[in-house]
């Protein structure tokens, strides 16, 4: 079975801090900091990463499924929103949002949904974020 890698560094304190997150080889590497995760300053931070990650897995499970069921997806493209919210106890992701957008002749609406909310149950990184409360899914076929 395949494994995957991903490394950070952080120097400094919490607030007054940075640090250099890179996934893989090298194949990314971005900066980020306090202000990028818990305010709106440059760079990346955990929840972009874990978004990124959900999205690509999500899209591709759901062309598999939409194979699986019969049909030819020639594209889906999903956004992945995370929800991050700072609690007494600290902060959580609370909901993950997946809105995905697929072409597919034959397929109507309706059915796209039903298999999107499946997928949506079974990709691996889903499974993985079982801990995070709400994970929805809204799929908008597109002609």
């Amino acid at each position: 079975m395949a494994t995957r890698n991903g490394s950070a560094e952080w120097k400094g304190d919490l607030p007054g801090g940075t640090g250099t997150v890179r996934v893989g080889d090298g194949v990314f590497t971005g900066d980020y900091s306090f202000s990028s995760r818990f305010e709106e300053g440059e760079g990346t931070n955990p929840e972009e990463l874990i978004a990124a990650a959900h999205a690509g897995c999500f899209s591709m499970a759901l062309s598999g499924d939409l194979g699986r069921a019969g049909y030819d997806p020639q594209l889906v493209e999903t956004t992945a929103t995370v929800h991050l919210e700072l609690e007494d106890s600290g902060p959580r992701i609370a909901r993950i949002d997946l809105d995905t957008r697929a072409t597919v002749a034959g397929l109507s609406g309706e059915e796209l949904q039903q298999i999107a909310d499946g997928t949506k149950d079974n990709c691996p990184v889903s499974k993985a974020l079982a801990a995070v409360e709400t994970i929805t899914v809204n799929a908008e076929l597109v002609s």
